[in-house]
This record gives C-alpha cells, sequence and structure tokens, in this order.
C-alpha cells in the first residue's frame, strides 16, 4: 500500500525510518541499528500491536480493517519504546548455545548448576539425575529431552486438575516445544503447553494453564476475559512479570 507523499515527506524528516519496500517486511533503522520490522495481519485483533521478537525484529499487528500506513505511522510514534526494549534486552543474561558440567540453567525458577563426574555417565540438574552417553561435549540435547518429558509427567495432570478445580471441560493436554507460545487451546478444548514451563516457577506455571482454560470461557483477550483469571489466577500479574523479565533464559 502506498503512502500518502505529505505523510512519507513528514516521516522522512523526523524519522529517517523505512526501508523502501511494498512487502510485508522491512528494516527499521534506528539511532544505533537497523532491525526486522515485520507486519502481521490478524482478523481477530482490534488495534495495532508492536512487540520486540526473540530474535531482535519489531512486530506489529494490524487488525481486521487496518492498513500498513497506519501501521507504519504507529511504529513511527513508539521509536522511543523500541529502542529502549533492545536496549533492555541487550542488558538481560542469556544461556549459552552449549551447556556442559557448570553451566547454570534455571529449573523449576531457579538457577541451578550442571554437576556430575568426568567419568560417570550420569549428570544431576537439582532433583534429578540425568543419563548421558557422554559426559563432555554438549549436554543440552540429553537435558532438554529429560526434561521434557519430566514437562509431560507433571504438566499435564496439573492441568487436568485445575480444569477440574474450576469446572473448565478439556479434552486432552499435550507437552509440545513451541517457538512463541507458551500455551495453547483449540476451540476441541485441546490445551498446549511449552516444555519449557517446568523450567518456570509453579507460579508462573499455574498461570499459564489457568490462563488457557479461561479462554475456554472467552476466547479472546477482553477485559471480561482478564477477569476470570483475575478470578482464578489473583497474582497473574506477577507471573507475567517474570516471565517478561526471564524469558530470554528459557530459550
Amino acid at each position: 500500500m502506498a503512502w500518502g507523499s505529505s505523510v512519507r515527506e513528514q516521516l522522512d524528516f523526523l524519522f529517517p525510518t523505512f526501508a523502501r519496500s511494498q512487502s510485508e517486511e522491512d528494516f527499521l533503522q534506528l539511532s544505533s541499528s537497523a532491525v526486522p520490522l515485520r507486519f502481521l495481519r490478524n482478523e481477530s485483533a482490534r488495534r495495532y500491536i508492536l512487540r520486540i521478537g526473540e530474535d531482535g525484529s519489531a512486530r506489529v499487528t494490524i487488525p481486521r480493517r487496518g492498513s500498513f500506513k497506519a501501521a507504519r505511522q504507529f511504529v513511527a510514534r513508539h521509536l522511543g519504546w523500541i529502542e529502549k526494549q533492545l536496549q533492555k534486552r541487550n542488558m538481560q543474561p542469556t544461556v549459552p548455545s552449549v551447556w556442559t558440567l557448570g553451566t547454570e540453567v534455571l529449573f523449576r525458577g531457579n538457577p541451578v548448576r550442571i554437576e556430575g563426574q568426568p567419568d560417570e555417565h550420569r549428570i544431576q540438574l537439582g532433583d534429578q539425575l540425568i543419563c548421558i552417553a557422554q559426559p563432555f561435549g554438549d549436554l543440552r540435547p540429553a537435558i532438554e529431552r529429560h526434561l521434557r518429558k519430566l514437562a509431560a509427567v507433571e504438566l499435564v495432570p496439573r492441568t487436568w486438575e485445575l480444569a477440574t478445580r474450576h469446572q473448565v471441560l478439556i479434552q486432552q493436554v499435550s507437552v509440545r516445544s513451541q517457538r512463541s507460545r507458551w500455551g495453547s487451546c483449540s476451540g476441541k478444548k485441546t490445551i498446549s503447553l511449552n516444555w519449557r514451563l517446568i523450567q518456570t516457577p509453579a507460579f508462573v506455571s499455574d498461570y499459564i494453564i489457568l490462563h488457557e482454560l479461561m479462554h475456554l470461557r472467552e476466547m479472546n483477550h477482553s477485559r471480561r476475559f482478564w477477569r476470570q483469571v483475575e478470578q482464578v489466577c489473583p497474582d497473574y500479574l506477577q507471573a507475567e512479570a517474570w516471565l517478561k523479565q526471564n524469558g530470554r533464559l528459557l530459550k
């Protein structure tokens, strides 16, 4: 969608922001760097939404009756916010991509050191003993496989328990490896949870479960939905804050 010339000239003067492209992905030029800028149309969205993705890109959700022109103007008004969010991300600690003996990872909400003996074929992470083929090299694949199995053992029955307590009918619960979601639900009353919730505190994993269960009452994020969430999970804002602060340590 082409911009009106007056709008474009004004934004170019104030914010030399956008690479010229008619696609749904551009680059956003900030004061210190250029970051990918992605536009995603969502027919169920009621307003423009701006988020910073895990890859450092800026993502704009365009509502059903929205336009790319208005979305770009929306981004231009929030350049300062984008810069601050990217600065915060750069200051946050990250987990090494390779896990070895001595590496600290989150487990049940706490940083836990991977321990073991070089001549043994098992390692310890908190209260978990994990069998491994060799105690050297990258231990991450073996640990993640173990944690995913543990998540299925613990999170699935917990979901059924909370559904029964709050009288929400569900048909199936699964544990998956979603890239960008902590959980999801479907109209078929199926709940899917991210296995990495086993790395969070119990009050956080409970919040995600309850969040998805409440979607089976309200399939939206309206005020009525958030009232439902607050009724069953009064500390949900604390859980949201924990995820916002520690989410990068779970990737």
